[in-house]
């Protein structure tokens, strides 16, 4: 055997007090077992942006969302404002009319067949041709971050606006007052301009409410919440307690996708707190005396200048606005208090003639109608929808629906 031509390397010997093993050489960031470079990361931000562009609209196809006649979002999801836009996007008729609006559209105390919208519906013939787009607990500050952010689908196309002088009744409700408060919908309303004084959320949470108005996938997160985990977050839901002594969890084992249902939850069928059968259906005089209002100024309420701006962003998107002025209950004012009261509705109707806005002011109903200081009972509503079908005005105003070449801008 002919002796190897290549020269042997040298290993060095090992230094005293060494173990006699050598030590590989240090290599950076050698913990990365995969490592992206500038197109990989383009391309990986890229992919993450679909997902998020995608998903809502993907996710709008697979669930199902069963309305019907005289359907309404449901109590439990009043705070789902994406599935409120969503609602709205299944509106495709443009001759059919939405009422947008409090409580007093939604219907506090009475059932979905017992709404202003369903009786105006029952006026014209039956159909639907009337959509209750209230949400419980709204008011204009909240409605203008609702209609502007998730009310896409409202555009030239006509719409009923009910003005509810109820929140100019005291700087409490107007959310002028100084001291600080906690209201509904807080992420709807105007997170740093203008200024609510009673509002003192902490930045974060005002940036969030923004980036949710701003990025549907945010915004469809917060309806898988709603909709699936009892308004919490899967984390909130997962380690919630029974209330026991000591605690116990028993979600805590439980797959949360488990309750994804793809199917948008329905309201009960028999509501213990709503329509005839309820006990918080009767009328105000038994519960409530009359009650003098600290009535806030026109110029001063912070209610009234979102109403306005609500108006005119309706307006620009080419829908035809009809405002209705109340149902205010009048029969619980103490006599001293009603200047005032008249002041603040004459200031109102004055603004809406002077911009030519539509508008009805029907005439107060009967006390025994009303459930409290603005809200009808069922023969209520239905006496208000009579009210509204029988004047010249509206009737005038719902012909022009009938037109699909009708111009809404003007």
């Amino acid at each position: 055997m002919q002796p190897s031509s290549q020269t042997p390397t040298a290993v060095p010997a090992p230094q005293p007090g060494s173990t006699g093993t050598t030590t590989s050489p240090e290599i950076p960031f050698g913990v990365n077992e995969v490592r992206l470079d500038a197109r990989q990361w383009l391309i990986a931000f890229g992919l993450l942006a679909l997902i998020v562009a995608l998903t809502p609209t993907i996710w709008e196809r697979l669930e199902r969302f069963d309305t019907g006649a005289d359907y309404r979002i449901p109590y439990p999801l009043s705070n789902d404002y994406w599935l409120y836009g969503r609602r709205l996007r299944q509106v495709t008729d443009a001759r059919q009319v939405v009422l947008l609006g409090d409580s007093v559209v939604w219907g506090e105390y009475v059932a979905p067949d017992g709404t202003l919208s369903h009786f105006l519906n029952q006026e014209t013939g039956g159909g639907s041709r009337f959509i209750n787009g209230g949400v419980n607990g709204l008011f204009p500050l909240a409605e203008q971050g609702l209609f502007h952010y998730y009310g896409g689908a409202l555009r030239n196309r006509q719409v009923i606006l009910q003005c509810n002088v109820l929140w100019q009744t005291s700087p409490k409700v107007d959310l002028s007052a100084a001291k600080e408060d906690q209201f509904n919908h807080s992420r709807l309303v105007p997170q740093f301009f203008p200024q609510i004084p009673c509002y003192r959320a902490e930045a974060n949470e005002r940036l969030s409410a923004l980036a949710q108005r701003q990025i549907g996938f945010l915004a469809w997160v917060v309806h898988l919440q709603q909709a699936y985990f009892g308004q919490k977050s899967i984390l909130g839901w997962t380690l919630e307690d029974d209330g026991g002594t000591p605690a116990h969890y028993p979600r805590s084992w439980k797959n949360p996708l488990a309750q994804i249902t793809l199917a948008v939850p329905s309201a009960p069928r028999d509501d213990p707190q709503r329509g005839p059968a309820s006990p918080r259906h009767k009328p105000w005089s038994e519960d409530h005396t009359p009650t003098r209002f600290e009535w806030v100024d026109l110029d001063a309420s912070l209610q009234w200048q979102a109403f306005r701006l609500v108006v005119e962003d309706l307006r620009a998107r080419g829908n035809d606005v009809l405002v209705v002025l109340g149902p205010f209950n009048e029969h619980m004012l103490v006599e001293d208090n009603r200047p005032a009261y008249r002041k603040v509705r004459d200031g109102i109707v004055a603004w809406l003639e002077q911009n030519r806005v539509p508008h009805l002011a029907p005439d107060t109903l009967p006390s025994a109608l009303y459930a409290d200081a603005s809200h009808p009972l069922t023969q209520g509503y239905a006496l208000l929808a009579q009210r509204l079908y029988a004047d010249p005005g509206f009737k005038a105003w719902l012909e022009k629906g009938k037109d699909p070449q009708l111009d809404r801008s003007k």
